[in-house]
């Protein structure tokens, strides 16, 4: 039988949900897909344009089409989750967390026994997690311990063996830590009613423990018994003290899922929240390695679909930012305000302190990738040729029409490189005209940098609109390098960054790192502007004053600044004081002058 093509493979592909993997030319797995519509899903990769590059070549390397057919999309996204799980694919995104996590084991024994274990046997005992932290677990068995009295030994306590009297009490019996199973001295259906509660606390109700606790402890008050309705006492402490901890959404929001994403173009990061009798009871974040154009809805179901299967969950609802396509049995819910709306905002923050931890760590370890990627963002959202690792930013100052000054600013690999800074005073300028005056001090940058065969920048900004990003343009056109440099105007009022020859304006996202940059830039450079611009201003204001008296220069100026600080305080010194710093003679003109006046 001849080789079935890929052109006859797309053709005869079924209109069913399923999963699809992609094999290139030695059989190995490249990619792995679901779809509600195998045909049109599979069919996209080849008719249409991929913007993306890893894309491109991925299609490019598909030698082979299989595909599995399956009932629901939810057993196609269950079937894609296991799939990449088993064989990782190049091509599919990399869920960065395969660890162990501890569970809490409730043993099925006779007077079970309640302790933290890795590893899930499927011998009818009872697991509650798994739980992220160590730390947790600890807590839940500390409390647990305090609570109720259990036993810790690993004895067969059968009721033969007990009435046999094979056991004997140990030194936990004496320190009140257990009640004595193994001598008969607890009834099973005592012990069984503790496993009960205890089980309850473990899936976050309090409820029931507090109440039964509260009613012990009167009983022992009506009694007289007040050392032990003491004890009582402090338990229900414990309790209302933890769950005060772990109680911070309406106590209404039960057994509930909530599911958010923060993502960036090389990681996806999806918080997981589990409610139960309004306590969260579990919190983790799962790192997603991005390795096509993945979108966040792609991501946020995969993950979905993961954490649920590694955490064992049974919630009927979800709350979520967007719609997901998770099948008819799970209810999707998108909160838009009140509650609901606060425990989704709980965990995006919980998404976003992780991607900063992430990024904290990832600085220490290896700085330059943080530079790295700020850079390939930058290249991608200003839609440049090449990495902007040299970036200049050009800002006029001439507050109230005089002296005007620009400043230029420069950041290298996404950080200021102050020494490069630099002041222009405008000279061929008359008057405050901030289009010439960009265009003057554009050209008398790179007409320098030029002459010096100093490296050139990769991307110039220019604070202001059309009419400054012209003015700059008109220079770069002059020195012959229009067209070598990528140049940009950027203007205060919606944040519109200006390219040249085109009318339309482009918007970034308000929180995107690249704005963040370009509006550091653009600060700095209004700063650094300013500070020349004030200092040429009050010097002139300084000087002007003390030149213009009679038999004064510059060299008693200066003398008179540098000891007195400042005009004011020349003004206002006294005759002896001045004579001390310039002279009788020069100190009689300076005194008199202003006393006269």
């Amino acid at each position: 039988m001849p080789e079935t093509t890929l052109e006859l493979q797309l053709q005869t592909m079924p209109n069913s949900p399923g999963v699809y993997q992609y094999y290139d030319a030695e059989g190995m797995i490249l990619y792995v897909g679901k779809a509600k519509n195998l045909k049109k899903r599979v069919s996209s990769y080849f008719t249409k344009t991929h913007e993306n590059g890893k894309t491109r070549v991925l299609v490019k390397k598909i030698a082979t089409i299989k595909h599995i057919v399956v009932a629901t999309e939810t057993d196609a996204l269950l079937l894609e989750n296991n799939l990449i799980k088993k064989h990782k694919p190049r091509y599919n995104v990399l869920l960065k967390d395969d660890k162990s996590y501890p569970w809490i084991c409730i043993k099925k024994e006779r007077f079970p026994r309640v302790f933290s274990t890795r590893r899930v046997i499927k011998d009818g005992s009872e697991y509650f997690g798994p739980y992220t932290s160590g730390k947790t677990v600890h807590t839940l068995l500390d409390l647990i311990k305090g609570l109720y009295s259990l036993r810790n030994c690993n004895f067969n306590l059968s009721e033969e063996k007990i009435d046999a009297g094979k056991y004997k009490v140990c030194l936990e019996y004496h320190l009140g830590n257990c009640k004595g199973a193994c001598e008969g001295l607890e009834t099973e259906v005592e012990y069984n009613e503790n496993i009960k509660a205890i089980k309850e606390i473990l899936k976050g109700n309090f409820k029931d423990s507090l109440s039964q606790f509260k009613v012990q402890m009167r009983e022992y008050a009506n009694n007289m018994e007040f050392e032990l309705a003491q004890k009582i006492k402090e338990k229900v402490e414990v309790l209302e003290n933890y769950q005060a901890k772990s109680t911070i959404v309406n106590p209404k929001i039960s057994n509930v899922d909530v599911f958010s994403i923060m993502s960036d173009e090389s990681y996806g990061y999806v918080n997981f929240l589990q409610l139960s009798y309004g306590s969260i009871i579990r919190s983790h974040t799962l790192e997603i390695k991005k390795k096509l154009d993945e979108t966040d809805l792609q991501l946020l179901e995969l993950a979905i679909t993961e954490i649920r299967q590694r955490f064992n969950s049974n919630s009927k609802e979800i709350y979520v930012p967007f719609k997901v396509e998770l099948g008819d049995d799970l209810k999707v819910t998108i909160p838009k305000l009140g509650d609901k709306k606060h425990i989704l905002d709980l965990s995006l923050r919980n998404a976003k302190y992780f991607r900063m931890e992430r990024f904290k760590q990832m600085k220490i370890v290896d700085p330059d990738r943080h530079a790295n990627r700020i850079m390939a963002q930058m290249k991608v959202d200003l839609r440049l040729s090449e990495e902007p690792r040299h970036i200049e930013c050009f800002d006029n100052s001439n507050i109230q029409g005089t002296h005007p000054v620009a400043a230029c600013v420069v950041f290298k690999n996404g950080k200021p490189s102050k020494k490069d800074y630099r002041h222009f005073n405008i000279k061929t300028v008359e008057g405050p005209d901030d289009f010439a005056s960009m265009e003057e001090v554009v050209y008398r940058r790179y007409k320098r940098m030029l002459d010096e065969d100093q490296p050139l920048p990769q991307l110039i900004i220019i604070d202001g609109g059309k009419g400054q990003l012209s003015s700059a343009l008109k220079s770069l056109e002059a020195l012959g390098l229009r067209g070598k440099i990528a140049i940009i105007g950027i203007a205060k009022r919606l944040e519109e960054l200006f390219y040249p020859d085109d009318p339309i304006p482009l918007y970034l996202d308000k929180k995107s790192e690249t704005l963040k940059i370009t509006q550091q830039l653009r600060n700095e450079a209004h700063r650094f502007g300013i500070e020349h611009h004030r200092n040429k201003r009050s010097k002139t204001a300084l000087n002007t004053e003390l030149e213009t008296i009679s038999g004064v220069g510059e060299k008693t100026v200066v003398e008179l600044l540098r000891h007195f600080k400042s005009a004011k305080r020349v003004a206002n010194a006294k005759l002896d004081e001045l004579e001390a710093v310039v002279g009788v003679s020069r100190a009689e003109k300076v005194y008199n002058y202003y006393h006269e006046k």
